[in-house]
C-alpha cells in the first residue's frame, strides 16, 4: 500500500479549506480591504519565519528577511492569479529571498573571510541538559540547501510532494529523492544521539 499517496490525499483535503480561506482574504485585499493583509501575515508569518531560519541557519536574519518577504507579497498580491495555493506562492517568494541573501553572502565571502562557526555534532558528548530540538535544528542546518529546503517544507510545514515540486519548479520524483537523501543524512548526523532522541 502506498501510504505516502494516502497522506498526500489527506494533506490535499486539509489544505483545500485553508486555500479557500486565503483566496477569500486575498480577494478582499484586492477590493481595498487592507485589514485582510494583516490577517494573512498573522496566519502565515510563523511558517515563513521557520523556513527562513532553517534555510539560513541564522536567527538574527529571521525578522529582516521575513519582513522583506511580506513587503514583497504586499506589493505583488494584486497580481496573484489564484492558479496555485497562496502558501505555495508565498513560500516561493520566501525561498527566493533566502537564495538572494545566500548569493550576496557568497559574493561577500570572496573578499571577507568568514569565521568558522560550524559545530561538530558527531563528537559532542551527551549531557542531561541537551536541547533535543536545537540538536535537530543544528543537524538540519548542516544539510545542503537543495536537501534542506524540501525537507523543511515537507516535514515541518507539511506541504505535499506536489506542492513542494511546484514551488521549487522541479519534478515530484526529484523532490522525493532529495527528501529521502536529507532524512538519510540526518540519521548519520544524529547517530550518536539515537538513544536520547528515542527517549525524548
Amino acid at each position: 500500500m502506498d501510504f505516502s499517496k494516502e497522506q498526500d490525499q489527506l494533506d490535499s483535503r486539509d489544505a483545500k479549506g485553508e486555500s479557500e480561506e486565503d483566496f477569500a482574504l486575498i480577494k478582499k485585499f484586492i477590493q481595498g480591504d487592507e485589514l485582510t493583509f494583516r490577517i494573512l501575515v498573522l496566519k502565515h508569518k510563523e511558517k515563513v519565519r521557520n523556513l527562513v531560519f532553517l534555510t539560513l541557519s541564522d536567527s538574527e536574519l529571521v525578522d529582516d528577511i521575513s519582513q522583506d518577504v511580506f513587503i514583497n507579497v504586499y506589493h505583488k498580491l494584486k497580481e496573484f492569479r489564484f492558479e496555485s495555493k497562496f502558501t505555495t506562492w508565498l513560500y516561493r517568494i520566501t525561498v527566493n529571498k533566502c537564495r538572494d541573501y545566500l548569493r550576496k553572502k557568497r559574493v561577500r565571502s570572496i573578499f571577507v573571510p568568514l569565521q568558522d562557526t560550524d559545530t561538530n555534532y558527531g563528537t559532542a558528548s551527551f549531557s542531561e541538559n541537551i536541547d533535543i530540538p536545537q540538536l535537530v535544528r543544528g543537524a538540519i542546518e548542516k544539510l545542503p540547501e537543495k536537501l534542506k529546503v524540501p525537507l523543511v517544507l515537507r516535514d515541518i510545514d507539511g506541504l505535499s510532494y506536489k506542492e513542494i515540486a511546484d514551488q521549487l519548479e522541479t519534478e515530484v520524483g526529484t523532490i522525493k529523492s532529495r527528501i529521502f537523501r536529507a532524512r538519510e543524512s540526518l540519521k548519520i548526523i544524529l547517530e550518536p544521539y539515537q538513544k536520547e532522541l528515542r527517549a525524548s
